[in-house]
């Protein structure tokens, strides 16, 4: 007896290795999903920091300068030796917060003198006069050499292009302060001309460095801009920058009695574990605490009494303001957070459907191993041997596969990296072991042995069906109700939310399709042959039994439908959203607040028209009976300008529908007011009377034009009018303004040399370019490694689910097998043998490929605010959904093939039944 179990397990042998396999495989993802997914983040989060400080700094130190004494020592030199002992004080860590990740390291300590007017042989230029740490050194210089501090005589460096585009040459003089700053007067002396190549920041954050800036002359494209005139035009001088010593800044800076600033701009480096572990929400958290800590640390190393008031600072020789901290990392730490936390809700999906899908993989290849030695167990069990025991036994085989899957899974999880979950591993893996020994004493119980009345069994079954359906519409409730739970790391619910709902829409197909293909068989019975109606009488009957085969296919197609649909609508979304930001082909944000900037960008070479879009921060209350409406926002466009620049606005069309203004400002509303009502509001001292004369319709509320505009603090309630009736507002009353940019021709360098360096007190506003920005979404590593982390557990989903389908089909061939060599013996040709193992076949693969494809394509909507898709894209509303029709019919396909290969080898097969196979009856699985 011995020697035949013995033999019966070496016949197993390829089942239980598979068994193995699939055990190692789940052990491998349930041990490395945490690490993967914290893997992930931090090469995300990593990337995104890059990105944030890659257009400029991402922590910024500044002082305000003052005149240095008349007495003073040298002070060119005492300042650019404080410059770089500042900048090696802010990178250690006595000047950062203890607790700061990864270290900050200074890109450059820049000081600035802006717009000295002087004449060259080009004509008039206006030169702005810089020195910069990360300068070209002595190898960067094509001719001459750099500048040199000289008393009286500032010496100068231009680029290659500048000197050519001003008729520039070594040696040659140029008078400074004709026309320009007052009180400026002074002889500079070109020295050295340095070579612009490479990609150093310094020629990316100062184009006027690398080549000097003609505006187009005339009037052209000035159509926005506020009094502009082309005899103007004519006569605006060059944009160039040069390079400077020190002392020449500070001599002419002493001459117009100006203040000036100088900047450290510093960039955060983390390496892979710190952006690991800063990725999470915890770590995120800690990071923004510690740049809070470093902000106010470092002011109190430089200038400890600075932030008592009243004290005056030193930088060298020359007195100065506190050291000032501005960072841009917060927001794209929050922007971070949001993303990834929907992000791990794509990566859940996956990781969901790679476990189900091995798990149904083990289930089947269980059962096909149970199948094998089914008449040996029920013999052993007719000879007195216990259910519990055969299924010991059957553990006891599995055992070292047990064991030599749970090591390799082990192994291959802890290549991913640290954090590994050990426990989760030898769960899943004890679970799949303890499948077969499961199935074993299901099969050979005493109920199961002695067959176990029909109306018992199936009224078990609809009480576990009625049971997983609301298990599943509760898991979405759920979802629906609470959302994700990113802060605490990867969310179960999540993960198991598509497994349940697979196994809800499996459920549906067995109970639904069996119904259509039944009265297809009516129909064939009315008609000649019967290789028809058996093949379709049998798929209907056995649709219960393919069950399993239904959910390995529903829950692959849904996976990759819903992994594509999303990569489609991310693709589409984040393009149409990076769109809406801008809102034209570039945008200047902050236009009020430096009117010249905008006057000159909107006669920037290339700029075809322009228009101004502005928001006021309001809270109107009735005026009749004084009920207050909140904190509301009034948006104005500039209609007439706006109609020109974008024919098909539909906030430019609806403003130029609006009444004349009776004394109170024509309004459409969306949200709060009523058609009709009279408003009023307090703005700066006086009342703003207000009319609403429409409804705000959607198509206008979600203009591109009025996307700069929209923050994450924008009220929900709008207001809309034309700029022509807010004439008597203030620039500065505005809480948001910004000018719209439109050509064909518009190049980003040519504006940004455009957008000043002003005073320290000034802000030179934001420029957006649609092309930088279409190309920041497009490097974004974000979104593409939540993609490629999706189909790689879907493409290892597939392999499994064909290995699962292949032991499914012949866990039930020998079925097909039968009826069909039966039907041989009564004259069935090859031909028709293949039409009924396709009729067989097909229904449960038309079920799944349309259950599993309206699951994928359902899922975004039946999660809802689980899975929000804007916080990705932008944009007013929720991105239009974008399915891979390509993937999708493609799958539907290879499904296809898959039966049209299982009709052959079953074809071909059956040609070798002999007539004993028709002769053993009364097997449990026929």
């Amino acid at each position: 007896m011995k020697r035949f179990s013995l033999r019966g397990v070496r016949g197993d042998l390829p089942l239980l290795a598979c068994l193995a396999l699939l055990t190692a495989l789940l052990t491998a993802v349930a041990a490395a999903a945490p690490a993967f997914i914290d893997q992930l983040a931090g090469r995300a989060f990593a990337d995104r920091l890059v990105q944030a400080q890659d257009t400029a700094p991402g922590v910024t130190y500044s002082v305000r300068l003052d005149v240095a004494p008349g007495k003073a020592v040298d002070p060119g030199g005492r300042l650019a030796e404080a410059m770089t002992d500042v900048g090696d004080e802010l990178e250690s860590y006595s000047w950062a917060s203890p607790d700061l990740p990864g270290e900050l390291r200074t890109d450059s300590a820049r000081l600035v003198l802006p717009g000295v007017d002087t004449v060259t042989e080009a004509g008039p230029a206006r030169l702005s006069l810089m020195h910069a740490t990360d300068a070209p050194r002595k190898g960067g210089y094509v001719e001459g050499r750099a500048p040199r501090a000289k008393t009286g005589t500032p010496e100068i460096a231009v680029s290659a292009a500048t000197r050519d585009g001003l008729k520039l040459r070594i040696g040659q003089r140029l008078e400074l302060g004709r026309g320009g700053e007052q009180g400026i007067q002074a002889t500079a002396v070109v020295v050295g001309v340095f070579a612009t190549d490479g990609d150093a920041r310094l020629w990316r954050q100062e184009p006027l460095l690398v080549a000097p800036l003609k505006s187009a002359e005339g009037a052209e494209g000035a159509e926005g801009a506020e009094g502009a005139e082309s005899a103007e035009s004519a006569e605006r001088p060059h944009q160039a920058m040069a390079l400077t010593a020190p002392g020449s800044i500070l001599e002419l800076q002493a001459q117009a009695g100006l203040q000036l600033s100088v900047q450290w701009g510093m960039r955060l480096h983390l390496n892979e574990a710190e952006a690991r572990q800063s990725a999470g929400a915890d770590g995120r958290r800690e990071l923004q605490r510690a740049l809070v800590e470093t902000g106010e640390l470092a002011p109190e190393q430089f200038c400890d009494m600075a932030t008592f008031g009243g004290v005056e600072c030193l930088l060298g020789m020359n007195p100065s303001s506190g050291l000032e901290f501005t960072s841009r990392l917060p927001v794209a730490l929050d922007e971070f957070g949001r993303q990834w936390g929907q992000g791990q809700a794509l990566v859940a999906f996956g990781f969901a459907t790679l476990a189900v899908v091995a798990l149904a993989a083990a289930v089947v290849t269980a059962l096909l191993a149970l199948r094998r030695r089914l008449d040996v167990y029920r013999l052993q069990r007719a000879r007195g041997a216990s259910a519990l025991g055969l299924a010991v036994a059957r553990a006891g085989h599995t055992l070292p596969g047990l064991l030599l899957g749970l090591a390799a899974g082990l192994a291959a999880a802890s290549r991913v990296g640290e954090g590994t979950a050990t426990g989760r591993g030898v769960l899943a893996a004890v679970g799949c072991w303890l499948i077969l020994p499961l199935v074993t004493f299901f099969a050979v119980r005493d109920r199961a042995l002695l067959r176990e009345r029909t109306s018992a069994i199936r009224g078990r079954r609809a009480v576990a069906e009625t049971a997983l359906l609301l298990l599943a519409a509760g898991g979405v409730w759920a979802l629906r109700s609470r959302g994700t739970k990113a802060e605490a790391g990867p969310d179960p619910l999540l993960a198991a939310v598509p497994a349940l709902l697979g196994l809800a829409t499996v459920v549906i197909l067995v109970r639904c399709y069996p119904l259509p293909v039944r009265l297809l068989a009516r129909a064939a019975a009315r008609r000649r042959g019967t290789v028809a109606l058996i093949g379709l009488l049998r798929a209907a009957k056995e649709a219960p039994a393919r069950a399993l085969a239904l959910l390995v296919l529903v829950v692959t197609l849904a996976g990759a439908v819903f992994g594509g649909l999303v990569a489609g609508t991310l693709a589409e979304g984040r393009e149409e959203g990076a769109r809406w930001r801008v809102g034209a082909d570039a945008a200047y944000l902050g236009a009020g607040f430096n009117p010249a900037a905008a006057k000159e960008l909107a006669r920037a070479a290339g700029v075809e028209h322009s228009a101004r879009v502005g928001e006021l921060r309001i809270s109107p209350r009735n005026s009749s009976s004084g009920a207050a409406y909140g904190t509301t926002s009034l948006l104005g466009v500039d209609t007439e300008a706006l109609r020109k620049a974008a024919p098909d606005s539909a906030a430019a069309h609806v403003t130029a529908a609006l009444p004349v203004s009776d004394g109170a400002v024509p309004v459409l509303a969306r949200g709060g007011p009523r058609v009709g009502e009279r408003l009023e509001a307090e703005l700066g001292g006086r009342k703003l009377q207000l009319k609403v004369t429409g409804v705000l319709s959607d198509a206008a509320a979600g203009d591109r034009a009025l996307g700069p505009l929209h923050t994450p603090e924008l009220p929900g309630q709008l207001l809309l009018t034309d700029l022509r009736a807010l004439r008597g507002v203030a620039q500065d009353q505005f809480e948001q303004s910004a000018l719209l940019l439109y050509g064909d021709g518009i190049r980003a360098d040519r504006l940004r040399s455009l957008v000043p360096r002003t005073a320290p007190d000034v802000s030179p506003g934001e420029l957006l370019i649609l092309d930088e920005e279409l190309t920041r979404v497009a490097d974004d590593d974000l979104v593409g490694a939540l993609t490629r982390a999706h189909t790689a557990c879907i493409a290892l989903a597939v392999v499994l689910a064909l290995l699962a389908l292949v032991l499914e089909l012949l866990l039930s061939a020998p079925a097909r097998g039968r009826t069909a060599a039966r039907l041989r013996t009564m004259g069935l040709g090859d031909r028709q043998t293949a039409v009924l193992h396709l009729l067989q076949l097909l229904p449960m693969v038309l079920a799944a490929v349309v259950g599993g494809t309206a699951l994928g394509l359902a899922l975004p909507s039946l999660l809802g605010p689980a899975l929000d898709l804007r916080e990705f894209t932008g944009g007013p509303g929720d991105p239009g959904l974008h399915a891979d029709v390509f993937l999708t019919v493609v799958l539907g396909a290879g499904c296809g093939l898959l039966v049209a290969g299982a009709v052959g080898v079953e074809t071909w097969l059956g040609r070798r039944r002999g007539l004993g196979a028709v002769l053993r009856v009364g097997r449990g699985d026929e």
